[in-house]
């Protein structure tokens, strides 16, 4: 079974909105990869303990540790700036997970847009194609599902987005007069999501920094384009899944 872990950067609100972007990031692991991963998560913290004297169990939050660093202000910015730099390298390193990205240019669309669910129908989409596929990273099974676990949001719209996808999903297709729909039910992601506070999982937080980096990489603030903390995201290019858009050279959707 394969786990993807969800959470975002930006909000979704179009009128009035602060950001122009909103960022989706599932980070997928299949489930037999899982304590390895953990081990390996929980090492790095260790490192970051002794190095930096951030607390293996204190929450990461990307935005949080450079603009509103809160108990985190007892850690310079420049090294709470390090320690996101390298958090990329290390989750770069791990060759078993897989990144999909989806990113709303809110600036081209009209107020009936709906962020949210636009934004959730395809990341759920492409998990599901990419499931079926067979083109994760990890053990290959003829019959893998997936369970879904994000961070804290709209959480009962979410559930009804997914139930609802099970049972009616019309994605559009060419045909030779015009644009044609099928319906693509939802099949092999199991359950309701199981939301997460991302203060209690490390790997809510990976998906966390992997959304930021990508919104810092599009439209990066003054510090982290001064510090070229724009390029980070770039070094996650090992573990992105190219498979999500073919028109996208980092595999990112963009709506």
């Amino acid at each position: 079974m394969y786990l993807i872990y969800v959470d975002e950067s930006g909000d979704v609100g179009i009128q009035g909105s602060p950001t122009q972007y909103y960022v989706l990031t599932g980070l997928v692991l299949h489930e037999l990869r899982w304590q390895n991963r953990l081990d390996q998560i929980l090492d790095f913290r260790r490192r970051m303990q002794r190095s930096f004297g951030l607390r293996v169990r204190e929450e990461m939050n990307a935005s949080s540790m450079i603009n509103k660093p809160g108990s985190l202000v007892r850690i310079a910015r420049n090294d709470r700036l390090t320690i996101i730099r390298a958090f990329a390298s290390e989750l770069a390193s791990m060759n078993d997970f897989s990144v999909i990205n989806v990113v709303v240019d809110k600036s081209n669309k009209n107020l009936n847009y709906d962020v949210f669910t636009m934004a959730w129908k395809v990341l759920l989409q492409r998990f599901e194609n990419t499931i079926l596929h067979r083109n994760f990273p990890g053990p290959i099974n003829p019959d893998e599902r997936g369970m879904i676990f994000p961070d804290n949001t709209n959480n009962k719209k979410l559930k009804q987005l997914l139930r609802q996808m099970r049972r009616y999903n019309p994605v559009p297709k060419q045909q030779r007069f015009g644009i044609g729909y099928r319906n693509l039910m939802i099949r092999h992601l199991i359950e309701d999501p199981n939301f997460r506070d991302s203060k209690h999982s490390y790997f809510v937080q990976a998906a966390d920094l992997i959304a930021f980096l990508l919104y810092q990489s599009i439209a990066p603030c003054q510090y982290m384009r001064k510090k070229s903390g724009h390029n980070y995201f770039n070094r996650l290019d090992p573990i992105l899944c190219k498979f999500a858009s073919q028109s996208d050279p980092q595999g990112i959707v963009w709506l």
